[in-house]
């Protein structure tokens, strides 16, 4: 995120940025330490803690006028052209300040980043206040790889994996201890940065639990505040039924398995609704495996995943909570939570999420991606198991576009019959893997 925030002021006549993410992924303390950082003045306006400062548009949208009464409310500010930046936090609260973006880009004289909960919901509103004068990026919780860095890791054992994931090369044994230790951890904790700051403060997972029942709260919380226009309890409906519905062996998410007779277009834009507010993810299903991906797909068949395991975990009953604390294993829920993990990685590191499943066949595959040119199938197995759907795809001539692909198992680093194998933990470093050049791939006809 910070690389993100530091490319965005480099740019030449960048445009004001409203950075999205869910609920207490960290937004405002790391776009608070990039403007101590990078700018010799930074004013920070909290519209759900300040509610006065809402007054700074009574006059207008032009930026005179709104400098004129922030000056007014709090005379101590100062406004220092090209060295100050106007952060204004959690502007759910006011999504009028959006009409003010055009005229900050046009006068360009300050940096705006603007912030807050739910932005996905309220960007689309944002976008045509602002057409063309604003950037967008999005904050996500902490992957594994940051998970590393705060529990005190270095860089060298990220580097050391994925230069063995490139040339194939099975992990250190003590390395490979490490990181199955701490990703048995990072399944339990997640990525959101309190929980993590808690867990690498004091070493025990003494109230990590609370921290992220209390999110899980607030998100129910924003759902009956700012859900407009949409059945509040049906996207509650559907928040909670993400547990139990990655515990299916069939994940395909289904109505049915919430309200009896249920049908789409009464639940139409709650999962959106989910989905933008940055709590869960939708896989969709390919209605063929074959490029190009976009467009590719069934509109009413997906998986819905949640957006930070961590979280996910933290849903589970009481039994399934302590069968995995204490005896470190999910049971048969474990493919579920294997899956979301996975979603997680590969949706961190850029991928949109796809699966496959033939119609009345057991053909079926968990993701799909796509190198430069070749596409992908992504296997999940809780432990090592069979991948006969993965060889199926990779072996037959109906699926031109296929020809290797990956499997996340228990175990090590390896490739063998077209099948590069890596362990769930690596799953962040897929991304980075396909685009290395020293990657070659062993397909189905040789050395791709």
């Amino acid at each position: 995120m910070d690389e993100g925030l530091l490319s965005w002021k480099q740019e030449k006549g960048h445009c004001p940025l409203v950075v999205k993410g869910a609920r207490q992924v960290g937004k405002t303390e790391t776009i608070r330490r990039f403007g101590q950082g990078n700018y010799a003045n930074t004013i920070e306006i909290n519209f759900a803690t300040q509610p006065q400062f809402r007054r700074i548009v009574a006059d207008g949208y032009a930026v005179g006028d709104i400098l004129r009464n922030l000056s007014r409310i709090a005379p101590s500010m100062r406004f220092l052209p090209g060295k100050t930046l106007l952060f204004f936090d959690e502007i759910q609260e006011f999504p009028d300040i959006a009409t003010a973006l055009k005229p900050f880009a046009e006068d360009g004289r300050f940096d705006v980043i603007c912030s807050g909960s739910l932005l996905g919901v309220h960007c689309k509103r944002i976008s045509h206040i602002a057409v063309g004068r604003q950037t967008e990026i999005e904050m996500q919780s902490m992957d594994f790889e940051e998970f590393l860095w705060a529990c005190g890791h270095g860089r060298d054992l990220v580097d050391d994996a994925l230069g063995r994931i490139v040339e194939a090369r099975p992990l250190r044994e003590v390395d490979s201890d490490v990181l199955a230790a701490r990703f048995l951890d990072f399944c339990i904790l997640g990525g959101m940065p309190a929980v993590v700051s808690r867990y690498a403060g004091q070493g025990t997972f003494e109230g990590t639990l609370a921290i992220q029942r209390q999110i899980l709260a607030g998100y129910r919380a924003d759902v009956r505040k700012y859900v407009e226009g949409l059945d509040q309890s049906r996207i509650l409906k559907v928040f909670e039924s993400i547990p139990p519905q990655l515990a299916k062996e069939n994940k395909k998410f289904q109505l049915s398995k919430m309200e009896k007779g249920a049908r789409f277009r009464d639940y139409n834009g709650c999962v959106e609704w989910i989905c933008d507010a940055g709590i869960a993810r939708k896989c969709h299903c390919l209605s063929f495996p074959e490029l190009p991906l976009g467009g590719n797909f069934d509109p009413d068949r997906f998986k819905l995943y949640m957006a930070d395991s961590g979280l996910l975990v933290a849903m589970l009953d009481d039994e399934a909570q302590l069968d995995l604390r204490a005896n470190r294993n999910l049971g048969g829920w474990k493919g579920g939570l294997y899956e979301n993990i996975v979603a997680e990685a590969l949706a961190k590191s850029g991928f949109p999420l796809y699966y496959w499943k033939r119609e009345n066949s057991t053909l079926e595959e968990d993701f799909f991606v796509r190198s430069h040119d070749n596409l992908v199938p992504v296997e999940v197995k809780a432990t090592r198991g069979r991948s006969q759907s993965l060889r199926t795809l990779i072996a037959s001539d109906r699926y031109p576009d296929i020809r290797w692909g990956v499997k996340f198992a228990s175990g090590s680093i390896g490739f063998e019959n077209a099948i590069l194998t890596l362990p769930h933990c690596l799953a962040f470093l897929l991304r980075r893997a396909l685009a290395d050049p020293r990657f070659r791939p062993r397909t189905r006809q040789g050395i791709g």
